[in-house]
């Protein structure tokens, strides 16, 4: 397994990156695989060394690098204040120029395909990658967001009311329990995706709270992250080949 560290050059600086892939056997699907909140850490890291084992070219940005150089995030109370004021420099237009850095590195690695590609986001990036897949449905062939909040809202620009140009498939892995995706938004997200026209699946994780797919964390639940591990393989296996 190939596992380096790059530094993306963005629009809006300088984006720490890591890439993992399979040694031999390539070009590899490329994947898009987005931070929570909690920000990269041995656990994400392993994430992203077990999806690329299954043959695929994972990228794994640092989302926070417009208001931090990369660094690691304790459990300090100084952390976790900094941490929700740098949640406030990710968004919807700074995911589509980074997307497209990551893409240009990619282009130029040989161990990367130049076919279509797939993006997972967790937490704050699960409705990132629904603007992936809205905005550039050229590339884009299927995404996960897994235990995303904020994906049904009260306004224009609700990721909700953003998917008619969205031609990949749709997997969500929805939270138990989470004020920031309720249960009860789930119908509103599966009509609006219905009637765009886009493959979709959503599963509800009765019991799992937000936080049950990175091991470690104290809300991992362990039968809801294999769910989404199944789901996840199953989903870019199909779309990406």
């Amino acid at each position: 397994m190939i596992e380096r560290r790059v530094e993306v050059e963005t629009p809006d600086g300088t984006m720490t990156t890591f890439i993992v892939h399979p040694e031999e056997g390539g070009p590899h699907p490329v994947v898009l695989y987005l931070m929570d909140a909690p920000s990269i850490r041995p656990a994400l890291m392993d994430m992203a060394s077990r999806l690329a084992s299954a043959g695929y070219y994972v990228m794994l940005p640092f989302l926070f690098y417009r208001g931090s150089e990369y660094r690691e995030f304790g459990q300090s109370d100084e952390d976790m204040h900094l941490r929700r004021d740098l949640m406030g420099t990710v968004n919807r237009d700074g995911i589509l120029r980074d997307a497209d850095a990551l893409l240009s590195l990619a282009a130029d690695d040989p161990s990367a395909s130049d076919g279509p590609i797939g993006a997972v986001g967790f937490c704050m990036s699960g409705r990132l990658v629904l603007a992936l897949a809205q905005n550039r449905p050229e590339r884009v062939a299927a995404v996960a967001s897994i235990h995303g909040g904020g994906l049904v809202l009260d306004r224009d620009d609700s990721p909700h009311r953003q998917v008619d140009q969205i031609g990949g498939e749709i997997y969500f892995g929805w939270p138990d329990d989470d004020p920031s995706a309720p249960k009860e938004s789930i119908p509103v997200m599966a009509t609006a995706l219905s009637d765009a026209g886009v493959r979709h699946r959503i599963d509800f994780m009765d019991g799992a709270l937000h936080g049950y797919a990175p091991p470690g964390g104290a809300r991992y639940d362990r039968a809801a992250s294999e769910t989404h591990w199944e789901r996840v393989h199953d989903l870019l296996r199909r779309n990406l080949g």
